[in-house]
């Protein structure tokens, strides 16, 4: 599998210790306050407005609605009340007419009576049930009509008697000598010969119900007519409660409704609440009144302000919910910032300390060069004395090869402070020359120290005839040493092999160090580059190296690359260019 390191950096995962035990410049409870806090003032400074401006226009759709429904209610009462008066003033008018036409003599016959009846059902329908022809005494001289009431005697009757001093009069609905209800119509006159005599027509009930019933709107509302004594004129409906008792307790005055229209908010005896719309008919005698309860009357403003709640809330708890995510999400990269921050201080700490004992080595190095050199030197008059006054001791062959052994460590320990000392120094950016297999080797003999002990065996494959390169040695001493510790520390609990190739390919030089360590997890090849990244334990690894190699080799005009799988241990690949002549003479010999 093979990879290349893409832009940015670790994600705030990669930041998180592994043990769970490193430091953090806030707590998580820090955190979270400033979490709730942001939250809580988007959630304020977003919804304080939709609020106020929704509860306003809510209040004045409320306002408006309620307005239409009852002028609404009053238009159609005042319309059916206009309705009704002119149904009683037609009736009148033509009774009137009548009495006009004929006279009392004429009327008197029952015949004339008859035929007049049956031309004005054929006029204006079955309305009229029946007239009658009265005397001053106030029995029925003439009838026409289904029933038997010829001599009838009303001079008793309610009616009767209340219209005995009007010209003309309209009764209550009663029940009478028919026994069933029904209103009538009087014209009182005068015979020739002065004597007074009443015209009597019956209305039919069922047609003027019917006119009143037809107000029907929405599921509860209907209209009805009392008299003054609140006694029904016309049939009660079906699904009244006739034992429903309303108290009013607010009354809606609105001029615009029509002359005697008035609206009143009742509570009923069954719990519910009711509007009801009234006016007058027949001069102040009857009233027309329309009833509906408020739930049905406003059954539409209901759903409508249901549906604006339901649109309100659900934009509410979006604003909630975005601004618990976008205040969690803005916390969390404060934290990200936060971590990285010190981490780049924990970081700077250990580049300090790196820095102090570079310093300190250095100054060992030379301490330790010295008394070597000494011992060397010391080593050698030791035996030049031997070889002139000590050749005949029996152990001299034991002390001279003792002697070289100390020359010759003594030679190695000169050789690794040099190194030391090499490395210690401030970092040469200035290009140059270098032999690749030369420097490998210097890096290797001084990795390799370690590498002993961690039984991990060397094996390299250097192209000894390929040409130098042109960069900076103390930098790519810098990557390789690092390469190297990361494949000897990878391997360090079971041991493996660091194998290191170096040839010329393709005009460039090809570098590989691979190792046959645990390998890297797919999940973490993304990330292996990035600043801080490590998955070494804490105080193994600053997570530095790898970032920094990469962009050495960058500069260098390079690239670099890694394959790996778990089990199968890992592989770096360095490219870098070879000069301009060299590649030309290397694609001349290959022809």
């Amino acid at each position: 599998m093979r990879f290349r390191r893409p832009a940015g950096f670790a994600d705030l995962e990669s930041l998180k210790p592994k043990n769970g035990a490193a430091m953090q410049t806030k707590s998580k409870s820090t955190y979270d306050k400033l979490s709730r806090k942001i939250a809580i003032t988007v959630i304020t400074v977003s919804l304080a407005p939709l609020i106020l401006v929704g509860g306003l226009i809510f209040d004045q759709f409320r306002s408006i609605y309620r307005a239409k429904v009852y002028a609404h209610l009053g238009e159609v009462v005042a319309k059916q009340t206009d309705n009704v008066n002119n149904f009683l003033s037609e009736k009148l008018a033509e009774v009137q007419y009548l009495s006009r036409v004929f006279t009392y003599e004429q009327l008197s016959d029952s015949r004339i009576l008859e035929q007049t009846l049956k031309g004005m059902q054929q006029q204006y329908g079955r309305i009229f049930v029946d007239f009658g022809i009265i005397n001053e005494k106030g029995v029925q001289v003439a009838y026409a009509g289904p029933f038997e009431l010829l001599g009838a005697d009303y001079s008793k009757a309610d009616w009767y008697m209340s219209s005995r001093n009007k010209s003309t009069g309209i009764s209550d609905v009663f029940m009478g000598l028919r026994q069933s209800p029904h209103f009538i119509i009087t014209i009182n006159s005068k015979s020739k010969d002065g004597r007074p005599w009443t015209l009597r027509a019956t209305i039919d009930f069922l047609a003027f119900s019917n006119l009143v019933e037809n107000v029907h709107i929405g599921e509860t509302g209907y209209a009805y007519i009392l008299n003054r004594n609140g006694v029904f004129q016309t049939r009660p409906q079906a699904n009244r409660n006739s034992e429903l008792v309303l108290t009013p307790y607010k009354t809606i005055r609105r001029p615009l409704y029509g002359e005697g229209v008035s609206i009143q908010l009742s509570k009923g005896s069954d719990g519910e609440k009711y509007v009801t719309v009234s006016s007058l008919l027949k001069g102040g005698e009857w009233k027309l009144v329309y009833q509906q309860n408020i739930s049905d009357a406003f059954s539409a403003m209901i759903r409508s302000e249901y549906i604006t709640l339901a649109i309100f809330l659900s934009g509410g708890l979006a604003i909630i919910i975005m601004a618990i995510y976008l205040s969690r999400k803005l916390v969390l990269h404060i934290e990200f910032i936060d971590n990285e921050n010190e981490m780049i201080n924990r970081q700077m700490v250990e580049t300090g300390k790196l820095a102090s004992i570079g310093e300190l080595a250095a100054g060992i190095a030379h301490e330790i060069n010295n008394p070597v050199a000494i011992m060397i030197e010391e080593a050698g008059w030791v035996s030049d004395l031997l070889e002139d006054e000590g050749m005949e001791m029996a152990s001299y062959g034991e002390i001279t090869r003792a002697l070289e052994q100390v020359r010759t460590q003594g030679g190695r320990c000169k050789d690794i402070t040099h190194k030391l000392l090499s490395f210690a120094r401030k970092t040469d950016p200035r290009v140059a020359e270098v032999s690749l297999p030369d420097l490998i080797e210097e890096v290797v003999e001084i990795s390799m120290q370690q590498a002993r002990y961690a039984h991990v065996n060397l094996s390299l494959d250097l192209d000894r005839d390929m040409p130098p390169v042109c960069v900076s040695e103390s930098e790519l001493q810098q990557v390789f040493l690092n390469l190297f510790n990361n494949a000897v520390q990878a391997m360090e609990a079971k041991g493996g092999t660091l194998s290191v190739t170096c040839r010329a390919e393709g005009g460039e030089a090809y570098i590989s160090v691979a190792d046959t360590g645990p390998g890297i997890p797919a999940a973490n090849l993304g990330r292996i580059f990035d600043p801080f990244f490590t998955t070494k334990p804490v105080g193994k690894g600053s997570g530095l190296g790898l970032s920094i190699c990469f962009g050495l080799i960058h500069q260098m005009g390079g690239e670099i690359d890694v394959e790996s799988a778990v089990g199968h241990g890992a592989r770096f690949n360095i490219r870098l260019p070879l000069p301009a002549a060299e590649t030309e003479h290397e694609v001349e010999k290959e022809e």
